[in-house]
């Protein structure tokens, strides 16, 4: 059964696609809506949101199923371990999936990731600690950050 809904939360609307009962999409709404088609996963999926933007949840627990090429999944699996309120460079992701030479490829795999927030891609920053690219903007990156405390952390090692 394949699901699909929407979710307005404090960084914009929230585009939530199931199959099989698993999440296989959250993004930023770019295109018109449709009918929604309600699932238990997609009723979950916002109810973990409501709590993760309210501060409540740090940690989501649906079923996700991510759709991409062995490097791809590699790379998103490695941002779920990524924890909430830390960011990392993408010199470290690529060193976490075992290949420095592999930063832009990693770069590219992060900003394919096709759910937003809870493959938390808004984690990896620049070496520098710069805030590079990120697929919904830059203020909803920052948004984020600062929701998960990350972004007091990292101004105050300046």
């Amino acid at each position: 059964m394949k699901g699909l809904a929407y979710y307005l939360s404090p960084v914009g609307e929230l585009l939530i696609k199931s199959e099989n009962e698993k999440i296989i999409t959250l993004a930023f709404l770019k295109d018109s809506k449709q009918e929604e088609i309600l699932s238990p996963v997609i009723e979950q999926c916002k109810s973990e949101l409501e709590e993760y933007f309210s501060g409540h949840r740090k940690f989501f627990s649906f079923e996700m199923d991510l759709w991409g090429t062995d490097f791809q999944i590699k790379v998103w699996n490695e941002l779920v371990n990524i924890p909430f309120g830390k960011t990392i460079s993408y010199e470290a992701l690529a060193i976490r999936v075992g290949n420095i030479k592999s930063i832009r490829a990693v770069g590219l795999a992060n900003g394919q990731n096709p759910i937003a927030i809870v493959v938390p891609c808004h984690r990896v920053i620049g070496k520098g600690g710069e805030l590079v690219g990120y697929g919904g903007g830059l203020d909803k990156k920052i948004w984020l950050l600062q929701h998960e405390g990350a972004m007091q952390k990292q101004l105050s090692i300046f």
